[in-house]
């Protein structure tokens, strides 16, 4: 196997079309198995040249979308969600590509494998190049071959084959292009229910006075009639673990303590194991990506009622500024104290004006990104973070804390 090149977009008749197109003279041959169909091309070598065979092997999800379903409805679903973890596992040198390749995964709609049968392709690197261009597709590549940017093992390409991310975490790109086709929004509920109808249309104007771009082709979110908010309690859980931990990447306390601290109230076992992992190696770098959750703790201490109000996200939240008993930790106090006492939250309707803002505002901010704009009347970090928490709050995709998606 050479490699395998994952795409939003789908077609075998396009990759067909390729071959055909660079390879006019090569014989190529169509056949089915099971859920999978198979090119099979076939050069015929010359008096100084040997035939070579290359076959690509294509599937797609059964139901397209822009992203990954709950229920394993094909094979290609059961792939890209094992894609996904795999990739979650990886370390990675470069956080935010790490994230943004994460979320093109759970857009990714066809595979197609590329196997050289027998000889070699002429001009196989020009082919594979043509063939991420035009699907703007991301590669699964294996080291020892004509494509390969890492020699450590499996790793991934993007669409002019630069390394998105090996084995141990290297990345040579910047950022990474996630475009979703608006062919599957326009599959989504376009009337919506009169909650969801409004929430949008106050949202779009709210960005519009604020000068901020709006894309209307955004699906609505979540209606009022279907979302599950989050317990209290475990909101309230949640956030004094985030309390702790924020300590130690702030290095107001060392992450023994923190550990200490969070064994001693019977938090330890609900930490997620990405904040065990930090809380027993708390490097430099990952004490930078802790140092945001402060947005998420003043998204979720809202969400309790502890703050007025979220504020608009020009500029990062102030802790310092909410009162120490309605904080959840300190020094001698029992988190548990402020877990018990913990018994609503604020209106779901209030919680999903939140979410339908701040998706919208992070939609304006990935854009941006995308079109090498810099936007000035939001802060795209703190719209990161706290869109991650209200997505968190309002259970979306029933996804856990370390492995929420902020979705535009």
């Amino acid at each position: 196997m050479i490699c395998t090149i994952y795409s939003h977009q789908i077609g075998f008749d396009k990759i067909t079309v390729i071959l055909k197109e660079s390879y006019p003279t090569a014989s190529l041959t169509i056949s089915t198995q099971q859920e999978s169909q198979i090119a099979t091309l076939e050069i015929k070598g010359g008096f100084f040249s040997t035939s070579s065979v290359l076959k690509i092997r294509y599937r797609q999800r059964k139901e397209p979308s822009y992203q990954i379903p709950e229920i394993d409805d094909c094979l290609l679903t059961t792939n890209l969600k094992g894609l996904y973890g795999f990739v979650n596992s990886m370390p990675a040198n470069n956080p935010k590509v790490k994230d943004l390749f994460l979320r093109k995964i759970e857009t990714l709609n066809c595979e197609f494998s590329i196997k050289q049968e027998h000889g070699k392709t002429k001009d196989l690197h020009a082919l594979i190049l043509k063939f991420a261009q035009e699907f703007e597709a991301i590669i699964f590549a294996q080291p020892s071959t004509v494509i390969s940017k890492s020699e450590i093992g499996q790793h991934f390409l993007d669409t002019n084959l630069n390394l998105i991310i090996d084995e141990q975490g290297n990345c040579a790109i910047e950022t990474l292009a996630v475009k979703i086709d608006s062919i599957y929004f326009d599959g989504e509920n376009k009337e919506g229910t009169d909650d969801q109808k409004v929430r949008k249309t106050r949202s779009e104007a709210i960005l519009e006075e604020k000068d901020i771009k709006t894309n209307k082709n955004l699906p609505f979110i979540i209606s009022e009639q279907k979302v599950t908010i989050r317990q209290p309690k475990e909101i309230a859980i949640r956030v004094s673990i985030l309390a702790m931990t924020n300590l130690v990447a702030f290095n107001h306390v060392s992450s023994d303590i923190a550990i200490e601290y969070l064994k001693k109230y019977n938090l330890w076992n609900a930490t997620t194991d990405n904040e065990k992992n930090f809380l027993e190696n708390p490097t430099d770098e990952l004490k930078t990506i802790e140092t945001w959750k402060c947005e998420g703790i003043w998204t979720l201490l809202w969400a309790l009622g502890k703050i007025d109000a979220l504020g608009f996200p020009n500029e990062l939240c102030n802790l310092d500024l909410i009162p120490k008993d309605k904080y959840p930790i300190g020094q001698a106090k029992n988190p548990n104290d402020f877990i018990n006492s913990i018994t609503v939250t604020r209106d779901k309707a209030e919680i999903l004006d939140a979410n339908d803002m701040y998706y919208r505002f992070d939609w304006a901010c990935v854009d941006a990104r995308l079109q090498n704009e810099t936007i000035t009347e939001i802060n795209p970090s703190v719209i990161y973070e706290r869109h991650y928490a209200l997505n968190w709050l309002i259970n979306y995709r029933g996804q856990d804390w370390d492995d929420v998606s902020c979705d535009t």
